[in-house]
């Protein structure tokens, strides 16, 4: 077995930065954020739905909620009239909505 080296981690890394940055999707939204709610959001949206899909409902997501107190607030219905795909998904939302506001005065972090 070969020595990992830190010349091999350098190459290593560069050419797996090189691959995403012609391959990857990095024209998603999520990947364009440094909020934590939006990531959450997208995270919670990607366990079990297609990118497409989520691609779809995320923006219109994040207009309806834009944080967590805002998502706090609504019913379990509002959250399904946005989101209306697999029922865990906004179940998912709701309980994360619940966790931070009490946690962190409405905010991630």
């Amino acid at each position: 077995m070969k020595e990992i080296t830190p010349e091999g981690i350098r190459h290593f890394r560069k050419v797996v930065y090189q691959y995403y940055r012609k391959h990857g999707r990095n024209n998603l939204p999520w990947r364009n954020t440094d909020n934590p709610y939006h990531i959450l959001v997208s995270e919670i949206m990607l366990q079990q739905t297609q990118v497409e899909r989520v691609t779809a409902k995320y923006a219109q997501f994040i207009a309806a909620f834009p944080d967590f107190s805002s998502l706090s607030r609504a019913t379990l219905r509002e959250v399904l009239a946005v989101w209306q795909a697999q029922r865990d998904d906004p179940k998912n939302h709701s309980r994360a909505s619940e966790y931070f506001p009490e946690r962190n005065g409405g905010e991630a972090g």
